[in-house]
């Protein structure tokens, strides 16, 4: 796992110094090696920076940036290729010889052998980048589903790449200009989706797409190898729930321990629900020695889901370590977040994933994360509701449905949208799966970031706004699903696993986003998911080979701190501070009025949707932080 970072500059005002600048300040991603190649063509200046972390090939044989044999291409590589031995293996056979046992020289030379479509071989998670002198062409790529992230900024004659915004803010010629569109995708999700980014000329690289920039005519191409839409748009098979359980156990097996592969320390999260748990029953059960698994505990019953790991890991007979954080320790990553996440980020449960990272560092390098496994196996509450609410609004006539809408008042105040009137209002309007599930799990409106932001800004297409690629094969279930997939997984879930992770020097894995899984589940039936009133069947009836139904079967509870109490109370000077109105009107981005009247109802104790304010507060401490 590393950082990398780099440039093209046809105005050739870059430095050896500026490309140090952009990697060293990803120093967390990668702090066992760093290395920097400055390049001097006819067109520009390209610069690869590499920060390290080692966890394959310790030794100073992986390197990079790393150079093919003939020196003709160099390339940055962040990630794990979990099948590279075997890819190896078949480079060999076509007369390939190694020099190093790393799994970025097995890039460099499938690259040189297979040309982009390398990269369709691939099992693993990766960003990399690669300089082709030959073809006079620098290329970016980022793995199927997005767990590796990969920023790029193109303005004035100079492209920036990085797996962290904080290393554009190094290049002199970078331009920290906020865009209001995404900006508003912020506030609607907690996070700004894919290909957006915070600043205007900034993107993240879609998963599954590669970018090639033609040094020679300065022609930037994108373009898809994998896309989660395509895999459900797959028709689906015809197989008893049996053989689905059987054939889906058989690939989880494969997946979980090609996550093992490393020549430093693994371990696992542990949470004690279903999908770490299914995790950690069948490594242990294929790997001789105890695994080692990670679960943080919290002194607040609602919040603390310590215990049940703890049984799942004596039951398992798993080397456990359970550290009980106090408030106090919690409550300090609070000022850090801002440094983690580069890019306003909303999910509070980025506290603890920070703090489980921290306690796993003390003893391995490498943590194995389930996530994936809800959207998957359709394991979200929100999947329950969406499913529950849908068939009524499907029922009404979008006629009495569009006049309702129009004669019931608006209520556009940001600090009501909570309440079940607004809601309610808002999900008249589409009858269809997946706007249908976007209004169920929205917390603003675009319409009521319209009243919060002041610059006017456009209306900005998102996956969300996709559902009309999805096929006859998939149902109500399985649009949602791939949306979700294609959204709230890939900008929220994995970016917060990614900055938490690397925060402390850790690489997080994550086991259940394989594409093979992927690809197998997604063609199966949704009964075999959701049935019986039951969320994730398929997975249930697996993890009950293992594990005892009684002790798995709860209510799920996700991974939260108590932040809606903290910023009543502890917190309460730090919202004050950071939402004061001058210090808004001031910045000249929000309305102070409607940020003050949010603020002062929660503070009032009024009906709030919290998620609200803690928005705002990530916002404004982001902002303070990179935007001053």
């Amino acid at each position: 796992m590393c950082g990398i970072s780099g440039f093209i500059d046809f105005n050739s005002a870059s430095s050896i110094e500026i490309l140090k600048k952009m990697a060293d300040v990803q120093i967390n991603r990668g702090p066992d090696d760093s290395g920097y190649e400055l390049f001097e063509s006819s067109e520009a200046q390209i610069g690869l920076g590499f920060r390290r972390l080692s966890i394959i090939d310790l030794t100073p044989q992986g390197h990079q940036p790393m150079f093919s044999h003939d020196h003709s291409c160099c390339i940055v590589f962040n990630g794990e290729i979990y099948n590279y031995k075997e890819i190896r293996k078949d480079l060999e056979a076509l007369g390939h010889s190694f020099t190093t046992h790393s799994d970025t020289e097995v890039i460099l030379q499938a690259y040189n052998q297979w040309g982009t479509a390398c990269v369709e071989r691939f099992i693993g998670m990766f960003a990399f980048s690669i300089y082709d002198k030959k073809n006079q062409k620098v290329l970016l790529f980022r793995d199927r589903v997005g767990v590796k992230p990969l920023f790029y900024y193109q303005a004035n004659n100079i492209l920036l790449f990085a797996s962290e915004l904080k290393s554009f803010h190094q290049h002199p010629s970078f331009q920290k200009e906020i865009d209001t569109a995404a900006l508003s995708l912020y506030f609607q999700h907690g996070y700004i989706s894919a290909p957006y980014c915070i600043f205007k000329d900034a993107y993240k690289l879609m998963p599954g797409h590669f970018l090639a920039f033609n040094l020679v005519n300065k022609e930037l191409t994108t373009h898809k190898y994998w896309d989660i839409v395509d895999v459900y748009n797959q028709p689906k098979i015809d197989v008893s729930f049996e053989e689905a359980s059987k054939e889906t156990e058989r690939i989880f097996e494969s997946a979980f321990q090609y996550r093992m592969i490393a020549d430093v320390p693994v371990g696992v999260f542990l949470s004690g629900g279903y999908d770490s748990s299914t995790l950690a029953a069948m490594l242990q059960k294929n790997n001789p020695q105890k695994i080692k698994t990670f679960t943080i505990g919290f002194q607040e019953d609602k919040y603390n889901e310590a215990h049940y790991a703890k049984e799942v890991a004596q039951h398992l007979g798993t080397e456990h370590h359970e550290y009980y954080c106090t408030f106090k320790e919690a409550i300090a990553i609070v000022p850090s977040l801002p440094e983690s996440y580069d890019e306003p980020f909303g999910d509070s449960s980025a506290i603890p994933t920070t703090l489980v990272s921290k306690i796993a560092r003390q003893s391995v390098t490498v943590a194995l994360s389930a996530d994936g496994g809800d959207e998957i196996f359709a394991g979200y509450p929100k999947y329950t509701r969406s499913l529950k609410f849908l068939p009524y609004r499907k029922m009404l006539p979008n006629a009495l449905a569009k006049l309702a809408d129009k004669i019931l008042p608006d209520n556009h105040g940001v600090h009501f949208f909570g309440d079940i009137y607004t809601k309610g209002k808002l999900l008249l309007r589409h009858s269809d799966p997946v706007s249908f599930f976007n209004d169920m799990a929205t917390v603003m409106t675009y319409k009521q970031t319209q009243d919060l932001i002041k610059n006017n800004f456009p209306y900005l297409q998102t996956p969300f706004d996709q559902g009309h690629l999805l096929n006859a094969t998939n149902d109500d279930l399985a649009q949602m699903q791939a949306v979700d997939f294609n959204t709230y997984l890939v900008d929220d879930i994995l970016q917060k696993v990614d900055r938490a992770t690397m925060s402390v020097s850790l690489e997080g894995r994550e086991p259940f986003i394989d594409q093979r899984i992927i690809e197998y589940v997604a063609t199966l039936p949704s009964s075999y998911k959701f049935s019986q009133g039951k969320t994730k069947y398929l997975l249930r009836s697996i993890t009950h080979k293992y594990l005892p139904a009684a002790m798995m079967e709860r209510p799920k509870m996700g991974f939260q701190v108590p932040v809606t109490e903290w910023c009543s109370n502890e917190l309460r000077s730090t919202l004050l501070y950071y939402t004061d109105k001058e210090k808004i009107r001031k910045q000249g981005l929000l309305d102070p009025q409607v940020t003050s009247e949010m603020v002062g109802a929660y503070l009032a104790g009024r009906r709030v949707n919290f998620q609200k304010i803690w928005f705002l507060l990530m916002f404004q401490m982001w902002h303070e932080r990179w935007m001053q």
